[in-house]
């Protein structure tokens, strides 16, 4: 008897936010998170999700290549020749996709320029996007966000961003970064893309604070989703990986991706 496919649903858009450097228990239930704590109680919530390693870099590629290729250090001349989400899933099948850097200085640079650091921007890690300019042409600087989302057509099918080192909670606070997210998620949800189409966003963490575990929150917020609801599937970032490519019907990327837990029980069936 086959295992049938779990169904999450075509969404036109979906987009990902990247945190950093803190465990579940420092989010939820924390005084210092008033918005995410206020969020929790509207969307969902995967209460036993995971990082897949330390530091920031390998986590960063997981999630968009399927894999940490071995790498153990936040590097910068550790260039990969391997597929990637972006370019040979999603553009590949006829969508759009942006990621946004906040600080980042231009658009498609490489190297550090703090509070851009290119550790928390996977994508000009892999040769296909970072040599290709066409490629390389869709990671900006976060302030053309807003122009985007002016309506659902500019908007990217998939996108993804990256706060700076303050506002991604690494070198800022909790509260902190929990201020950024009560300015940038609500204009995420009031744009077109959101309030006239079906839309999905996920707000997780790279890696918890080096507690035991790995443990971090992870916010999947779309219509749809039960107001308040907490996961108890055990999904790490190969699950949410997984669950992008299983919404548009993209082939994994790596067996990692392939085998990884889809993130179904957030979608009930209508």
């Amino acid at each position: 008897m086959t295992t049938p496919t779990p169904v999450i649903p075509a969404f036109d858009h979906i987009f990902v936010v990247i945190m950093e450097n803190h465990g579940y228990d420092e989010i939820i239930g924390s005084s210092d998170a008033p918005y995410l704590n206020q969020l929790a109680a509207q969307c969902g919530v995967a209460a036993n999700y995971t990082s897949v390693a330390h530091p920031s870099l390998p986590n960063y590629l997981a999630l968009t290549g399927g894999d940490t290729f071995g790498l153990t250090t936040d590097c910068t001349d550790c260039f990969q020749s391997a597929p990637n989400l972006a370019a040979d899933r999603i553009a590949a099948s006829g969508r759009t996709w942006r990621a946004y850097m906040e600080s980042m200085p231009s658009p498609g640079f490489v190297g550090d320029s703090y509070p851009y650091m290119q550790k928390h921007d996977p994508f000009v890690y892999y040769d296909d996007i970072r040599t290709v300019p066409d490629q390389l042409a869709n990671v900006v600087p976060y302030s053309q966000l807003a122009t985007d989302l002016t309506s659902a057509a500019t908007t990217p099918a998939f996108g993804w961003i990256t706060p700076n080192m303050l506002d991604d909670m690494h070198d800022g606070t909790v509260a902190q970064g929990d201020t950024w997210l009560s300015t940038a998620v609500p204009a995420l949800l009031a744009a077109p893309a959101w309030t006239e189409q079906h839309s999905l966003l996920v707000i997780t963490w790279d890696e918890d604070d080096n507690a035991p575990g790995n443990q971090v929150a992870t916010f999947v917020i779309a219509s749809g989703v039960p107001a308040g609801f907490k996961s108890q599937v055990a999904y790490n970032h190969y699950s949410l990986l997984r669950t992008i490519e299983t919404a548009w019907g993209l082939a994994p990327l790596t067996a990692n991706d392939g085998q990884a837990a889809v993130m179904s029980d957030f979608f009930p069936a209508p």
